[in-house]
């Protein structure tokens, strides 16, 4: 059986500028998984950079309130909406709350440092 706590996974922030914590990874965990799953948080009034995966990501927003930015479109999106973000799509999310915004982050395959890249405007 696995079961991780996500107080026990270290904070860092990742290329688009969200504090991350990886929950499970493959790379980390005695998993074999074709995903990863993380907890992000943007802070009130920030924004993610814009950034581009190589892989498909899956948002669940479960605090807070923003808007998602992916390729020319964008929407305000809620606690309890997920949001499907293509691989290759350029995409941030701006966190328009009064609270800090959290989501899970899934990617398929596994997030990568070096399969995040910053888009510059």
């Amino acid at each position: 059986m696995f079961v991780k706590n996500i107080n026990e996974c270290p904070e860092f922030i990742a290329n688009d500028g969200c504090l991350i914590r990886e929950w499970i990874h493959p790379k980390n965990d005695s998993v074999e998984l074709p995903y990863s799953v993380a907890m992000a948080t943007v802070e009130i009034g920030k924004q993610s950079y814009k950034h581009k995966l190589e892989q498909t990501e899956v948002y669940i927003v479960f605090s807070g309130q923003g808007v998602m930015h992916i390729n020319d479109e964008k929407q305000e999106v809620d606690s309890g909406e997920a949001i499907l973000v293509p691989a290759g799509a350029t995409q941030w999310i701006e966190n328009i709350g009064d609270e800090e915004l959290c989501f899970i982050a899934i990617v398929n395959p596994p997030w990568s440092d070096t399969g995040d890249i910053r888009v510059e405007d």
